[in-house]
Protein backbone atom coordinates (compact mmCIF):
# COMPACT_ATOMS: atom_id res chain seq x y z
CA UNK A 1 0.00 0.00 0.00
CA UNK A 2 1.32 3.43 -0.93
CA UNK A 3 2.37 5.51 2.06
CA UNK A 4 1.77 8.83 0.27
CA UNK A 5 -1.70 9.26 1.74
CA UNK A 6 -0.32 8.93 5.26
CA UNK A 7 2.31 11.68 5.01
CA UNK A 8 -0.06 13.92 3.05
CA UNK A 9 -2.92 13.53 5.50
CA UNK A 10 -0.67 13.72 8.55
CA UNK A 11 0.59 17.08 7.33
CA UNK A 12 -2.98 18.28 6.71
CA UNK A 13 -4.17 17.26 10.17
CA UNK A 14 -1.06 18.65 11.85
CA UNK A 15 -1.89 22.01 10.26
CA UNK A 16 -5.47 21.82 11.55
CA UNK A 17 -4.58 21.39 15.22
CA UNK A 18 -3.67 24.97 16.13
CA UNK A 19 -6.65 26.31 14.16
CA UNK A 20 -9.07 23.93 15.86
CA UNK A 21 -7.79 24.72 19.33
CA UNK A 22 -8.68 28.39 18.79
CA UNK A 23 -12.02 27.77 17.07
CA UNK A 24 -15.54 28.33 18.37
CA UNK A 25 -16.38 24.97 16.80
CA UNK A 26 -14.41 23.06 19.43
CA UNK A 27 -15.11 25.58 22.23
CA UNK A 28 -12.03 24.53 24.18
CA UNK A 29 -12.73 26.98 26.99
CA UNK A 30 -16.25 25.66 27.56
CA UNK A 31 -15.08 22.07 27.26
CA UNK A 32 -12.29 22.57 29.81
CA UNK A 33 -14.92 23.99 32.16
CA UNK A 34 -16.88 20.74 31.95
CA UNK A 35 -18.86 20.71 28.70
CA UNK A 36 -19.10 17.20 27.20
CA UNK A 37 -17.96 17.16 23.57
CA UNK A 38 -19.89 13.97 22.77
CA UNK A 39 -23.34 14.07 21.16
CA UNK A 40 -26.56 12.32 22.12
CA UNK A 41 -26.21 9.89 19.19
CA UNK A 42 -23.01 8.32 20.45
CA UNK A 43 -23.75 8.82 24.16
CA UNK A 44 -26.93 6.75 23.84
CA UNK A 45 -25.01 3.95 22.10
CA UNK A 46 -22.06 4.02 24.49
CA UNK A 47 -24.24 3.80 27.59
CA UNK A 48 -22.60 3.92 31.01
CA UNK A 49 -18.86 3.88 30.33
CA UNK A 50 -17.69 4.12 33.94
CA UNK A 51 -15.07 1.43 34.48
CA UNK A 52 -15.08 0.44 30.80
CA UNK A 53 -11.93 0.26 28.68
CA UNK A 54 -12.29 2.21 25.43
CA UNK A 55 -10.04 2.47 22.37
CA UNK A 56 -10.82 5.69 20.51
CA UNK A 57 -9.64 5.51 16.90
CA UNK A 58 -8.78 8.70 15.00
CA UNK A 59 -9.19 10.77 18.15
CA UNK A 60 -7.77 14.08 16.76
CA UNK A 61 -6.51 16.17 19.71
CA UNK A 62 -8.34 14.01 22.23
CA UNK A 63 -11.39 16.07 23.14
CA UNK A 64 -13.85 13.17 22.91
CA UNK A 65 -11.32 10.77 24.42
CA UNK A 66 -10.92 13.00 27.44
CA UNK A 67 -14.69 13.52 27.70
CA UNK A 68 -14.96 9.73 27.99
CA UNK A 69 -12.19 9.72 30.61
CA UNK A 70 -14.09 12.33 32.61
CA UNK A 71 -17.09 9.96 32.47
CA UNK A 72 -14.99 7.29 34.20
CA UNK A 73 -13.70 5.27 31.26
CA UNK A 74 -10.17 3.88 30.87
CA UNK A 75 -9.30 5.42 27.50
CA UNK A 76 -6.60 5.00 24.87
CA UNK A 77 -6.74 7.36 21.89
CA UNK A 78 -4.93 6.82 18.59
CA UNK A 79 -4.40 9.24 15.72
CA UNK A 80 -2.19 9.69 12.65
CA UNK A 81 -1.28 13.27 13.60
CA UNK A 82 1.66 13.61 15.94
CA UNK A 83 0.74 17.23 16.65
CA UNK A 84 -2.78 16.18 17.64
CA UNK A 85 -1.52 13.48 19.98
CA UNK A 86 1.01 15.88 21.54
CA UNK A 87 -1.86 18.26 22.27
CA UNK A 88 -4.04 15.44 23.62
CA UNK A 89 -1.29 14.46 26.04
CA UNK A 90 -0.91 18.06 27.20
CA UNK A 91 -4.67 18.41 27.77
CA UNK A 92 -4.75 15.09 29.62
CA UNK A 93 -2.05 16.34 31.97
CA UNK A 94 -3.63 19.77 32.38
CA UNK A 95 -6.98 18.24 33.34
CA UNK A 96 -5.44 15.66 35.68
CA UNK A 97 -6.84 12.69 33.74
CA UNK A 98 -5.30 9.30 33.04
CA UNK A 99 -6.00 8.70 29.34
CA UNK A 100 -3.25 7.32 27.12
CA UNK A 101 -2.49 8.32 23.54
CA UNK A 102 -0.53 6.77 20.67
CA UNK A 103 0.53 8.12 17.29
CA UNK A 104 -0.49 5.67 14.58
CA UNK A 105 -2.40 5.24 11.38
CA UNK A 106 -5.37 3.01 12.23
CA UNK A 107 -4.29 0.51 9.59
CA UNK A 108 -0.89 0.11 11.27
CA UNK A 109 -2.06 0.05 14.88
CA UNK A 110 -1.96 -3.73 15.41
CA UNK A 111 1.21 -4.53 17.32
CA UNK A 112 1.53 -1.06 18.85
CA UNK A 113 -0.92 -1.74 21.69
CA UNK A 114 -0.94 -4.88 23.83
CA UNK A 115 -4.46 -4.62 25.24
CA UNK A 116 -8.05 -5.65 24.57
CA UNK A 117 -10.95 -3.26 25.09
CA UNK A 118 -14.61 -3.39 26.06
CA UNK A 119 -15.43 -0.75 23.45
CA UNK A 120 -13.84 0.55 20.28
CA UNK A 121 -15.20 4.00 19.45
CA UNK A 122 -14.81 6.18 16.36
CA UNK A 123 -16.90 9.05 15.09
CA UNK A 124 -17.57 11.66 12.40
CA UNK A 125 -15.25 12.03 9.47
CA UNK A 126 -12.99 9.07 10.18
CA UNK A 127 -13.14 6.15 7.75
CA UNK A 128 -13.04 8.44 4.71
CA UNK A 129 -9.32 8.89 5.36
CA UNK A 130 -8.71 5.14 5.09
CA UNK A 131 -8.26 3.23 1.81
CA UNK A 132 -8.97 -0.25 3.22
CA UNK A 133 -12.05 -0.94 5.34
CA UNK A 134 -11.25 -4.64 5.65
CA UNK A 135 -8.04 -3.72 7.46
CA UNK A 136 -9.95 -1.16 9.53
CA UNK A 137 -12.49 -3.76 10.65
CA UNK A 138 -9.67 -6.24 11.32
CA UNK A 139 -8.08 -3.67 13.63
CA UNK A 140 -11.38 -3.07 15.44
CA UNK A 141 -11.91 -6.81 15.90
CA UNK A 142 -8.32 -7.38 17.02
CA UNK A 143 -8.62 -4.90 19.88
CA UNK A 144 -12.08 -5.89 21.11
CA UNK A 145 -12.60 -8.37 23.89
CA UNK A 146 -14.97 -11.25 23.13
CA UNK A 147 -18.46 -9.77 23.07
CA UNK A 148 -16.97 -6.27 23.10
CA UNK A 149 -18.68 -3.65 20.96
CA UNK A 150 -17.82 -1.18 18.26
CA UNK A 151 -19.67 2.13 18.59
CA UNK A 152 -19.46 4.05 15.34
CA UNK A 153 -21.09 7.30 14.20
CA UNK A 154 -20.24 9.07 10.97
CA UNK A 155 -21.50 11.34 8.26
CA UNK A 156 -23.70 9.52 5.79
CA UNK A 157 -21.89 8.46 2.59
CA UNK A 158 -24.49 10.29 0.50
CA UNK A 159 -23.18 13.57 1.95
CA UNK A 160 -19.76 12.94 0.39
CA UNK A 161 -21.26 12.66 -3.11
CA UNK A 162 -21.95 16.42 -3.27
CA UNK A 163 -19.72 19.32 -4.16
CA UNK A 164 -18.81 21.72 -1.35
CA UNK A 165 -21.84 23.93 -2.06
CA UNK A 166 -24.25 20.94 -2.05
CA UNK A 167 -25.48 21.97 -5.49
CA UNK A 168 -24.53 18.95 -7.59
CA UNK A 169 -23.40 15.34 -7.39
CA UNK A 170 -19.63 15.36 -7.92
CA UNK A 171 -18.36 12.03 -6.56
CA UNK A 172 -19.31 8.37 -6.77
CA UNK A 173 -21.10 6.78 -3.84
CA UNK A 174 -18.89 3.71 -4.16
CA UNK A 175 -15.16 3.59 -3.49
CA UNK A 176 -13.32 4.11 -6.73
CA UNK A 177 -10.10 6.04 -6.93
CA UNK A 178 -8.68 8.30 -4.21
CA UNK A 179 -10.09 11.82 -3.99
CA UNK A 180 -7.20 14.31 -3.89
CA UNK A 181 -8.08 17.89 -2.96
CA UNK A 182 -6.16 21.04 -2.06
CA UNK A 183 -8.01 23.70 -0.07
CA UNK A 184 -7.67 26.45 2.52
CA UNK A 185 -9.47 26.75 5.82
CA UNK A 186 -11.03 23.90 7.79
CA UNK A 187 -14.53 22.78 8.72
CA UNK A 188 -14.00 24.48 12.07
CA UNK A 189 -12.86 27.79 10.57
CA UNK A 190 -13.41 28.25 6.85
CA UNK A 191 -11.41 31.50 6.84
CA UNK A 192 -8.29 30.12 8.50
CA UNK A 193 -4.99 30.52 6.67
CA UNK A 194 -4.50 26.77 6.52
CA UNK A 195 -3.63 25.46 3.05
CA UNK A 196 -3.42 21.69 2.77
CA UNK A 197 -3.70 18.75 0.41
CA UNK A 198 -5.76 15.72 1.47
CA UNK A 199 -6.42 12.23 0.15
CA UNK A 200 -9.70 10.49 0.95
CA UNK A 201 -12.01 7.68 -0.15
CA UNK A 202 -15.79 7.26 -0.25
CA UNK A 203 -17.18 4.17 1.51
CA UNK A 204 -20.78 3.09 0.98
CA UNK A 205 -22.83 1.44 3.71
CA UNK A 206 -22.60 -2.05 2.20
CA UNK A 207 -18.80 -1.77 2.19
CA UNK A 208 -18.87 -0.94 5.91
CA UNK A 209 -21.27 -3.79 6.73
CA UNK A 210 -19.35 -6.39 4.71
CA UNK A 211 -16.01 -5.40 6.30
CA UNK A 212 -17.45 -5.77 9.79
CA UNK A 213 -19.09 -9.12 9.06
CA UNK A 214 -15.93 -10.48 7.43
CA UNK A 215 -14.02 -9.74 10.64
CA UNK A 216 -16.45 -11.34 13.09
CA UNK A 217 -18.40 -8.23 14.03
CA UNK A 218 -22.16 -8.73 14.14
CA UNK A 219 -24.37 -5.70 13.52
CA UNK A 220 -26.64 -5.09 16.52
CA UNK A 221 -28.08 -1.68 15.66
CA UNK A 222 -28.09 0.70 12.73
CA UNK A 223 -29.74 4.11 12.41
CA UNK A 224 -29.75 7.01 9.95
CA UNK A 225 -30.43 10.64 10.86
CA UNK A 226 -31.66 13.60 8.83
CA UNK A 227 -29.40 16.03 10.70
CA UNK A 228 -25.76 16.63 11.59
CA UNK A 229 -24.69 17.35 15.19
CA UNK A 230 -22.15 19.80 13.73
CA UNK A 231 -22.34 23.00 11.71
CA UNK A 232 -19.50 21.87 9.45
CA UNK A 233 -20.79 22.09 5.87
CA UNK A 234 -21.70 24.98 3.60
CA UNK A 235 -25.17 26.49 3.89
CA UNK A 236 -26.35 24.81 7.07
CA UNK A 237 -29.40 25.78 9.13
CA UNK A 238 -29.68 25.20 12.86
CA UNK A 239 -32.82 23.36 13.94
CA UNK A 240 -31.95 22.90 17.60
CA UNK A 241 -28.90 22.52 19.82
CA UNK A 242 -26.42 20.26 17.95
CA UNK A 243 -28.89 19.68 15.10
CA UNK A 244 -28.14 21.12 11.65
CA UNK A 245 -29.37 20.47 8.10
CA UNK A 246 -28.37 21.70 4.64
CA UNK A 247 -30.89 24.54 4.33
CA UNK A 248 -31.44 24.30 0.56
CA UNK A 249 -32.28 20.58 0.83
CA UNK A 250 -34.34 20.76 4.01
CA UNK A 251 -34.71 17.39 5.73
CA UNK A 252 -34.45 15.40 2.49
CA UNK A 253 -30.88 14.16 2.98
CA UNK A 254 -29.56 11.54 5.39
CA UNK A 255 -26.78 13.47 7.13
CA UNK A 256 -25.37 10.96 9.61
CA UNK A 257 -25.62 7.32 10.62
CA UNK A 258 -24.63 5.18 13.59
CA UNK A 259 -24.12 1.52 14.36
CA UNK A 260 -23.18 -0.88 17.11
CA UNK A 261 -21.46 -4.16 16.22
CA UNK A 262 -20.51 -6.93 18.65
CA UNK A 263 -17.45 -9.13 18.37
CA UNK A 264 -18.53 -12.77 18.27
CA UNK A 265 -17.28 -14.81 21.20
CA UNK A 266 -14.17 -16.77 20.21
Amino acid sequence: MSQDYQSTNRDAWNKRVSVHLESDFYDLKGWKAGKNSLNDIELDLLGNVSGKSILHLQCHFGQDSLSLARMGADVVGADLSDEAIKTAQQLNQELGLDAKFVVSDVLELIGKLDKKFDIVFTSYGTIGWLPDLDKWAETVSHYLKSNGKLVFADFHPIVWMFDDAFEKIEYRYFQDKPIVETSTGTYADTHAACEKTEISWNHGLAEVFHALEKNGLILKSFDEYDYSPFNCFSGMKKLAERKFIIEKHGNKLPMTYSLVARKTIS
